[in-house]
């Protein structure tokens, strides 16, 4: 497999399989200097971890990270850092029962084809939301990288579950509220709402998908390469790279595509010495370079492909359509285990920005 690494100075690997030993993430390009410790990444990928609340699949795996290489007396070499979870609580023997049985809604058929059947299909091998692990390791570092050296924030939310939405959050109430709730919204009382919408599908055998917001502030102006390289490129091509993500819009995103020009755009004005713009269409990028206002993304989530609900399908060792109820443990809705993936992932590539444009030195100075 190609594919399997991200970014251009500041680049992952993703490695493992759902089913396999571990999952991991090889980071090279982290400058030098950076204090960094197993400590700074595991409180991320306990948010993300399986088996936190009853909307969540009850897969039970520990996800306790250890680092390899790539740090010494507490700080970053330079060197390659290698990280690694181990898969402890995976059971594979109901997937070898429909290897060959295409599950609606999965990369499965597909995947069979262009391996030859010779791709790890256990809990979905590598196209499985675990894998989303090793975004996690990688997006933490930088995440630290860009607080530590810049200032920069990044805080990713629910915003809409199953048609249920929630509006007009700020930056602060969002950071202070996100993970207060076992949906992830910063808004305590449409969380409720979202959370028995959750369990009604759950209850239903069915599954919902929704929307995640994310916002990042204290951006420098000038991040992002054009034209193929742009910021907007860069951050579309990693969220698209989670499963389930099927819509990525920036600022005003598709509202803004049904307003007018003297409507959408944004008007320069000096605050204080400082050059903003008094509305943020934009979302913070002007052709494809940060314009120094605050980042904003919504990710929509397509809805869990696997539900307990019986669905028709092919079987392809006889040609026949069969009734077919996935096996496993699933989550009846990705949304609220995706803001810690969002939020690692958009601070990875913005990192990587931020080192190619000189923002970030390869060796860190001390305190």
């Amino acid at each position: 497999m190609v594919g399997n690494s991200l970014g251009e100075r500041f680049v992952v690997t993703s490695f493992g399989e759902s089913h396999g030993k571990c999952v991991g993430s090889l980071l090279d390009g982290c400058p030098a200097g950076l204090p960094l410790s197993e400590s700074d990444i595991q409180p991320d990928l306990d948010l993300r971890k399986p088996g936190q609340s009853i909307i969540t699949t009850q897969r039970k795996e520990e996800d306790k990270l250890e680092i390899f290489s790539g740090t010494f007396n507490g700080f970053t070499t330079g060197a390659p850092i290698c990280m690694i979870i181990w898969n402890k609580d995976s059971d594979s023997t109901p997937y070898e029962k429909i290897k060959n049985i295409p599950r609606p809604g999965h990369s499965d058929y597909p995947a069979l084809l262009k391996y030859g059947g010779y791709s790890d299909f256990r809990g979905s091998g590598r196209f499985s939301g675990r894998l989303t692990a090793s975004y996690v390791m990688a997006g933490s570092v930088g995440k630290k990288l860009l607080k530590h050296t810049l200032g920069i924030e990044t805080v990713a939310y629910t915003i809409e579950i199953g048609g249920i939405k929630s509006n007009n959050i700020s930056f602060e109430i969002a950071k202070k509220y996100r993970y207060s709730n076992d949906v992830r919204c910063p808004d305590l009382g449409i969380a409720e709402k979202m959370k028995e919408a959750i369990l009604s599908s759950k209850r239903s055998g069915d599954s919902l998908g929704g929307i995640i917001e994310c916002i990042s502030i204290g951006l420098p102006v000038g991040l992002g390469e054009p034209v193929f390289s742009s910021l907007e490129s860069d951050l579309s091509k990693a969220l698209f790279s989670i499963p389930a993500v099927k819509a990525v819009e920036f600022g005003s995103g598709f509202t803004g595509s049904r307003l007018s020009g003297s409507e959408n755009n944004d008007l320069f004005i000096n605050k204080d010495g400082q050059i903003i713009t008094i509305t943020n269409n934009s979302g913070g990028i002007l052709g494809g370079l940060s314009d120094g206002m605050p980042l904003v993304i919504r990710i929509g989530f397509k809805p869990a492909a696997s539900i307990a609900k019986v669905q028709r399908t092919l079987d392809l060792n006889t040609n026949t359509i069969v009734d077919l109820k996935v096996p496993g443990r699933h989550d009846p809705c990705v949304v609220p285990r995706a803001p810690p993936i969002v939020e690692n992932l958009v601070s990875f590539i913005l990192a990587d920005h931020a080192i190619k444009c000189g923002f970030i030195p390869n060796v860190l100075k001390g305190d």
